[in-house]
Parts: structure tokens; sequence; C-alpha cells
């Protein structure tokens, strides 16, 4: 197939396209190398998939019109991974602008590109972000999201209202994916595992937020990945009204569908930076803080729904996905090794 894959420099991004070019897909990356993390570090990643005959990078910004009419014009895709968005649950505090330009305007292009060239599929991340203040715990996707407590989840909840407007509107099948906590080699600089293992090594402190009291459901890229894969691979149908499977809400008949990609395992913070000590062979130096502003103390996802539907669910163990990471991280910066 020919796939069309956003944010193709980014973590997800990147292991995706990988992925797909090993299956023998034709793969356009998209990215628009924004410097919110190490540019270089998406370099790295991009020169992997930029040697392989099937690739073709787009250096583009999903939020310019013009270019992306150009892009779907020229494309006749098969599928549509999308994946391009301004990621952090803080930095959306500091810069809300830059999340309503990237998630939401740029949401509305790719959701435009899919109409007018009769995509058979689109794929799109939203993030477990979305579940904000709720309490009950496992995380359903038949749980009440109308409490995201910032703005990164607020834009991620009207990705998935966009989509369901233009699923119901113009039958256009589209799944999307909350994902939970997504670790492992290539990734995010901002996220608490790089930035633990970053820290130990080099004998720094670390802050530990809410004290160490919080818990995340931390979800190895590779189960992610065939996670994205296999949902794509079933693309949604219209439903009979009868056959409506959220009965507290309106019956819909639109090809659409959510679904958490997560361990279903949450794990505590605290035992996550004692498997870095063991690993790393280093003690760390503990910064307890209060909670953050726009955080939660615990996420933990119900996955129900991705067995029953496509018969998957992840299984990497924290310590070997943490393992697996340690090992690509110390090949990857070899001067900050001790």
């Amino acid at each position: 197939m020919k796939i069309l894959v956003t944010g193709a420099a980014g973590f997800i991004g990147f292991h995706l396209s990988l992925w797909l070019l090993a299956r023998g897909d034709e793969v356009v990356g998209l990215d628009n190398m924004n410097p919110y993390y190490d540019v270089r570090l998406k370099a790295s990643r991009l020169k992997q998939l930029t040697s392989h005959p099937m690739f073709r990078f787009v250096e583009a910004d999903i939020i310019n019109r013009p270019e992306m009419e150009r892009l779907f014009q020229e494309g006749h895709f098969d599928r549509v991974f999308h994946l391009a968005a301004q990621a952090g649950v803080r930095y959306s505090i500091e810069n809300p602008h830059v999340y309503i330009e990237s998630n939401l305007v740029g949401f509305i292009h790719i959701l435009e590109g899919c109409r007018h060239h009769a995509i058979p599929h689109l794929i799109y991340a939203s993030s477990s972000s979305v579940y904000g203040a709720n309490t009950k715990m496992p995380f359903s996707v038949s749980d009440n999201v109308d409490h995201p407590i910032s703005l990164y989840a607020a834009t991620k909840k009207a990705n998935e209202l966009m989509a369901y407007t233009y699923s119901h509107l113009y039958r256009i099948p589209t799944t999307g994916l909350r994902f939970f906590t997504v670790y492992g080699p290539w990734g995010r600089p901002d996220m608490a595992l790089f930035k633990f293992t970053k820290a130990i090594i080099a004998g720094q402190p670390i802050d530990i937020y809410n004290h160490g009291e919080m818990q995340r459901d931390f979800t190895y890229i590779d189960d992610i990945i065939e996670g994205v894969i296999r949902v794509s691979e079933k693309i949604p149908t219209p439903k009979r009204p009868e056959d409506n499977d959220l009965p507290h809400i309106a019956p819909s008949t639109a090809p659409y569908r959510i679904f958490n990609i997560g361990s279903h395992h949450p794990v505590p913070l605290l035992r996550l930076i004692e498997i870095l000590e063991q690993l790393l062979g280093k003690k760390a130096q503990r910064n307890l803080l209060p909670m953050q502003a726009g955080d939660v103390p615990a996420t933990y996802a119900d996955v129900d729904d991705l067995i029953s539907t496509i018969g998957y669910k992840p299984s990497t163990p924290i310590e070997e996905g943490v393992k697996r990471f340690i090992n690509w991280y110390r090949n990857h910066y070899p001067a900050q090794n001790n």
C-alpha cells in the first residue's frame, strides 16, 4: 500500500514507518521538524528512514493548508496515519496557541484531505490525557471524558469529536487511538524515562512530582506499533442503530471507533525509578515535589475493546522495556556513559 504517516520523525511515527517499510509498503513521511525537543534526535530517526528506497520525506507543516491540499492531491494514499501534533501536557499551559494551530487547525486539514480524496481509513493519535480528572479505574472508552485538565487533553478530545463528525457526515472510516505513556528506544527526551535515565547517569537529581505518589500505564513502543497496525487493518464499518455498543448515548451509525492502547498494568513511578537504579547500577538523587498543574496521579487502560475487536493486548513487561531503552540510550549517547 501507499501510506501517509504524519509526524514521521517523531517517536511513534518513526517506529511505525520502519514497520510499514519492512512490510513492503511505500511510505510518505511528513514532519515539520519543530524544535519542541532536540531536532538532532529527529534527524537521526529520519536518517534511518530516508535510507530506505520506499520512503519519501516531505518537510511540511500540517497547518499549511495549500501544502496539505497538494500532498493529498498527489498522494493517492491507501491509509493515513496521523501522528503529527504538538505534544506535551505542561507545554500546553505555557504555549496554548501552538496547540490550537497544530492540533486543531492541522487536524481539520487532515480530515479535509481524507474527505476529498476518499481515503479508505484514517487512523489518528488521541491520548490517555482525555480522561482528565476521571477517578474511576481502569479508564474505559465508554467513560465520560468531558473534564480535560490541560489544553493538550482538550485538543485531543476535540480531535475525536471532529473525526466523529466527518465519519458521520462523509462516511470516512476513522479510528482514534488513546495512547498510554509510550516508552522505548528513540523515545522523547521530555518524557520521564528519558529524563530520569539522563540525570541518573550524570549524577544529577531527578524531579519526582506528587511526592512520588504517581502511577502510569507504561506501554512499550513495539506493543503500540503492533496495536496500531492491527487496528488499521480493521476498518470501521457503519453500524445498525440496534448494534450501538454505547447504549447510554445516542445511537451512531458512523464508521468510527476509539480504542485504548495501554498495557493494562499501571506501574508506580517509584517502581520505575527502582528499575532504572538496578539497571544503571546507580542510585537516583530524588527531589520530591508537589503535583504539577495539568497532571494526573494515575493512568490505567481498560483494553477490553482492543482485545475483543482485534484480539490483541500489549504484553512487554516494564523491566524488559526499560532494559531495551537503556541499551539504546547508552549506544546513542556513548559520551554520557561513565
